[in-house]
């Protein structure tokens, strides 16, 4: 089993070797995860995943909750990061709050926030009272409404320089590391070296300090779309539908259960 990573261990990372980091949201998937990520995220996303929302803002602190526990159940040496999900940050004392309750109630190692200069207040006010904090720049999956849809970031120069703006509050700020998503990869690799800590990129090419994928999409199980920057490492929904289609027929024509599946 590897050594669970540690935010000094991960911060040791940064221009030594990428990162790896995978989303989760259940112990089964978790503990397979477990050896080859460096980092699991409980992603807000699992709504779009596996609840057929078509944006991220429904999950809620309960949901995120129930789901952290159950990754920290399978992975107990995986360094667990748990998303703060839309609304339950937009103070700094709710922030606490809520990131409290989560440290509480799971055995995450950090929580995550999207934002850059606009939540370094709250992202020091969480590191000062306790709270780890992996940031988010870019494209923010949370302000997607607001935004219009998902847009790629980093395609003029003043964007340019917001994100490093961005990289850098997130950084003064205390957190540890951030993900970077939906940039330009140029833009994405002058951000990754503006900073000292990690940037874990989604979207945003390969010069950067790690990558980050929802599993759903690289084991290719979600057919509703597939975005540019995901690779789908595995035809999972063909090979899933294939297997259920061969136990229906073969209940169907009483080849299973076999002896050797009998009491």
């Amino acid at each position: 089993m590897n050594k669970k990573m540690t935010i000094n261990s991960i911060q040791k990372c940064k221009g030594v070797r990428p990162l790896v980091m995978i989303t989760a949201y259940d112990a089964l998937f978790a503990k397979l995860f477990e050896s080859s990520a460096d980092m699991i995220l409980v992603g807000d996303s699992l709504n779009m995943s596996f609840a057929g929302r078509k944006d991220t803002l429904s999950a809620t602190m309960e949901q995120m909750i129930y789901h952290t526990k159950s990754v920290c159940n399978g992975a107990k040496n995986s360094f667990v990061i748990c998303d703060m999900p839309f609304g339950t940050y937009t103070n700094k004392e709710d922030a606490l709050k809520n990131s409290m309750r989560i440290f509480q109630e799971t055995d995450a190692d950090c929580v995550k926030i999207e934002g850059g200069q606009d939540r370094a207040t709250t992202i020091k006010y969480l590191v000062d009272n306790g709270i780890a904090v992996c940031g988010h720049i870019g494209l923010l999956p949370q302000s997607v409404r607001s935004e219009g849809g998902y847009k790629v970031k980093g395609k003029t120069e003043e964007e340019k320089i917001e994100l490093i703006k961005d990289a850098k509050a997130v950084e003064a700020a205390g957190a540890f590391c951030m993900v970077i998503e939906g940039v330009k990869a140029q833009v994405a690799k002058e951000v990754a070296l503006s900073v000292s800590i990690p940037v874990i990129g989604i979207g945003a090419g390969v010069d950067v300090d790690g990558q980050v994928l929802v599993f759903s999409d690289m084991l290719g199980l979600f057919e509703e779309f597939t975005p540019k920057f995901v690779k789908k490492y595995l035809d999972g929904a063909s090979l899933v539908r294939e297997a259920v289609e061969n136990y229906s027929t073969e209940v169907k024509n009483k080849k299973f259960p076999k002896v050797e599946h009998t009491y």
